[in-house]
């Protein structure tokens, strides 16, 4: 059977006040298993420590956690109580009003506040929960960012914001401990400094987009999980070569593996967060009984999640494998403890025997999906033998005096479409001027909807766009498109030059540049569609970033300095289907573009009709 949705969501497992945040939510990230007594009564040791933890590391620095449960009951037309899941952020969210959780009428119940929701925020970073008023000036008066709870009958304690290991790990270390010196710079200065050096760290934003880049590259280039937790570019099942092989391998961690499972759960992909959770609780396995300060989950969070992934992904036997395992290390949580009845219940019942195969998610509704991704796999953008005897290489000069000197390089790379390489057509102090000019004016590529223009997770890329006079090596490039092209460059028959940065992961799913609809963007400017693409490779890749004609099924992997050149639109006018393409995800390297848009009108003598109006 298809596992219903959770009815009483489960507390919200013990959560650190640590600056990384899990699945894009406001809450710090969770972690069942820490320094506090999960699903016990607010009581605690004199330490104030959890007995398992204390014999791992022999020390405890976090505050004890009052037990808070949601209850839930089933509903009339239900005999059993679905298991709940560790907290998500999207359900923290669903929580900040009492409303009834149910799905398909097997169960509902009522949810109140978490306590992650209900915990007050100050401009001071002070934060409390079940505290007294007086108690909160007290900490407020005290200042430094540090934090304080009373729990009900329990003792209060203070901690420090502990937002410093994030940035250790993605910033130098002289930003964190300065080396010693004179104060020389008021408070305000430094201040401000701080947050002109904030502004270019990675957020919480970046974290899950690169742990969602990490499950495209799984998936486009069909990857190996472990291998990619151990630094190696390897095809799933496969005996082939690496795609890859890194000079120097770097391997993830059991805490980067849990982030990245925990970034597919959040948003219900349990295809994804089974495969990388598995691998958290494997390397997690293998060093538990250490402790590294720099974590910020445990094993015990990634028996949580990947067993209710399971069971939301009808395993429900290996999800009482699991959760049984948990409770070896946490035997006092009563939701697992609930939990394990229930799926022992569930079993009982002879519901595993509907289990069914995970399907991988189709986000973007990409129709072409199996042939794009063929491509992006295959080695060198490949041809058969058969289409090499029809391509040939030249020197051009296309009738301009600009070439007769120096005449460009062109390599016909396919016939239909018609698509030209043009190699050296740019220099390396070029490209580096036109990157530098860029840099300031990056932002998150955008795409037509409609009228309209939006983000869209099927591209993902900054770009910014140069006009010929902002400098004279841009105004040359064009002046060398135009006579490569034989093409009318002047405003407003062709756009401003666009400049593309691809990070790791970054790609843009098969599309046309030429527009699809009479309400596109495109045809503000009032010039017809586009008729033509220059891209310029402004960088070398590692690996990957190949452009995929995915209709005519070849690809032209990434040549430095070079200019891919096709047209878009036939000499009737109309678009040509064969044009879909793509640009395949960054497996390693920076990937930079410089995208040169011409339009149809103006080219009216320089590309004119033929006399097969079906051309």
């Amino acid at each position: 059977m298809g596992a219903a949705s959770p009815g009483g969501v489960s507390p919200s497992l013990a959560w650190p006040e640590s600056g990384r945040r899990y699945g894009g939510g406001s809450e710090p990230s969770p972690r069942p298993g820490g320094c506090h007594r999960r699903g016990a009564s607010p009581k605690v040791s004199p330490s104030g420590c959890l007995v398992g933890f204390m014999r791992r590391s022999r020390r405890c620095t976090r505050t004890p956690r009052p037990r808070w449960t949601i209850p839930c009951w089933p509903s009339a037309s239900s005999s059993v109580s679905t298991p709940t899941g560790p907290m998500s952020s999207t359900a923290t969210r669903l929580l900040r009003t009492p409303r009834v959780w149910g799905g398909g009428g097997a169960f509902g119940c009522v949810s109140p506040l978490s306590p992650r929701e209900s915990r007050a925020v100050t401009g001071s970073g002070w934060r409390s929960w079940g505290m007294d008023q007086g108690a909160g000036k007290r900490v407020k008066e005290r200042g430094n960012g540090w934090r304080s709870r009373r729990t009900g009958g329990g003792a209060g304690c203070g901690l420090p914001r502990d937002g410093k290991g994030l940035i250790r790990l993605i910033a130098p270390q002289n930003l964190i401990n300065p080396p010693p010196g004179p104060p020389s710079l008021p408070p305000t200065a430094l201040h401000s400094g701080f947050k002109e050096v904030e502004r270019e760290l990675p957020g919480a934003e970046d974290l899950d987009g690169a742990a969602r880049a990490l499950m495209r590259l799984q998936d486009v280039y069909a990857l190996s999980v472990k291998g990619m937790a151990n630094g190696v570019f390897q095809r799933a099942g496969a005996s082939c070569p690496p795609l890859y092989s890194p000079g120097r391998r770097v391997s993830l961690s059991a805490d980067d593996c849990f982030h990245v499972g925990k970034v597919a759960y959040d948003t219900g992909d349990y295809y994804h967060s089974i495969a990388w959770l598995e691998e958290a609780v494997g390397l997690f396995r293998l060093s538990y009984g250490s402790w590294n300060p720099e974590d910020r989950s445990s094993l015990e969070d990634a028996l949580d999640h990947l067993a209710f992934s399971y069971f939301m992904a009808g395993n429900i036997s290996h999800a009482l494998s699991l959760s049984r395992e948990f409770l070896h290390y946490d035997p006092s949580n009563q939701r697992v403890v609930r939990n394990v009845a229930k799926y022992e219940k569930l079993l009982e019942m002879g519901t595993a025997a509907s289990a069914r195969p995970l399907q991988r998610p189709n986000s973007t509704r990409l129709q072409s999906r199996d042939a794009y991704e063929e491509l992006c796999q295959r080695p060198g953008g490949q041809l058969a033998p058969e289409h090499l005897l029809r391509l040939s290489c030249s020197y051009e000069t296309n009738g301009s005096p600009y070439l007769f000197l120096q005449p460009a390089k062109k390599e016909v790379v396919w016939i239909q479409p018609y698509v030209a390489l043009y190699h050296d057509f740019i220099s390396d102090a070029e490209a580096e001027t036109i990157k530098g000019l860029a840099g300031p004016r990056l932002q998150r590529s955008v795409v037509a909807s409609g009228e309209k223009q939006q983000k869209a997770e099927y591209r993902i890329s900054k770009s910014a766009w140069l006009k010929d006079t902002a400098d004279p090596v841009v105004r040359a490039l064009e002046q060398r498109i135009a006579a490569v092209t034989g093409l009318d460059l002047r405003p407003p028959y062709a756009e401003y030059l666009q400049v593309v940065n691809y990070g790791l992961g970054g790609h843009y799913e098969p599309h046309f540049d030429h527009a699809t609809s009479r309400k596109s963007p495109l045809y503000r400017m009032k010039s017809g569609n586009r008729i033509a693409t220059v891209m310029i490779y402004l960088s070398a890749v590692e690996a990957g970033g190949s452009t995929a004609f995915v209709y005519a099924n070849f690809s032209v992997p990434v040549v430095k300095n070079a200019a891919l050149f096709w047209w878009n639109l036939r000499r009737n006018g109309d678009g040509d289907g064969d044009t879909l393409h793509a640009g395949c995800p960054v497996l390693a390297g920076d990937k930079w573009v410089a995208n040169k848009w011409i339009h149809e009108h103006g080219q009216e003598f320089r590309r004119p009709c033929g006399a097969d109006p079906q051309d």
